[in-house]
Order: structure tokens, then sequence, then C-alpha cells
């Protein structure tokens, strides 16, 4: 008898033990899955604000190439280049 209630006094234990382990485990989880929804809502700011960046530059490199009087042709083609990489920006952002 003395064996049996060792071996049960020894899965008690091992079973305590798991199930606080298992307590802590969840509660990480829990910790680690809200800092990366925050971490989310972070990296969509921060595409908000690139974009806004990006808005901003084309306006500088757009007011700037006026200033200089340069050509329509070449004013357009700038356009151009410009929107190509604004295509492009948004593309890597959409990946």
């Amino acid at each position: 008898m003395s064996s049996a209630e060792t071996l049960i006094t020894g899965i008690e234990y091992k079973i305590r033990k798991l199930v606080g382990l298992n307590e802590t485990l969840r509660a990480e989880n829990k910790q680690l899955k809200t800092e990366a929804e925050g971490l989310r809502s972070e990296v969509e700011q921060l595409k908000l604000r690139i974009n806004e960046l990006q808005q901003q530059q084309i306006t500088l490199k757009l007011a700037k190439t006026l200033n200089k009087e340069e050509k329509k042709t070449e004013v357009k083609l700038k356009i151009n280049e410009l929107v190509r990489e604004i295509d492009h920006c948004i593309g890597l952002l959409n990946k």
C-alpha cells in the first residue's frame, strides 16, 4: 500500500505542477497577444505617417520642379516618375 500511496502522491504533485505551469503559460500568452495587437496598431499608424510624408515629399518635389520653370514635358515626366514611385511604395506597404 505504501508504494501505491507514494506513486499517487508523486502523480498528484506532478499534476499540480503541470496545472501551475499551464496557468503561467496562459497568462503569458494573453500578455503576448495584447502586446502583438498594440504593435499591429503602431504599425498601422506608422504606415499612415509614411503615406503622409510621401505625399509631402511629392508636393515638395513638384514645387521645386515648377520653381525651376522647366519645360512642360520635363515636368510631366517627373510627375509620371513620382506616380510610379508612389505606386511602388503602395505595393510594398500592401505586402
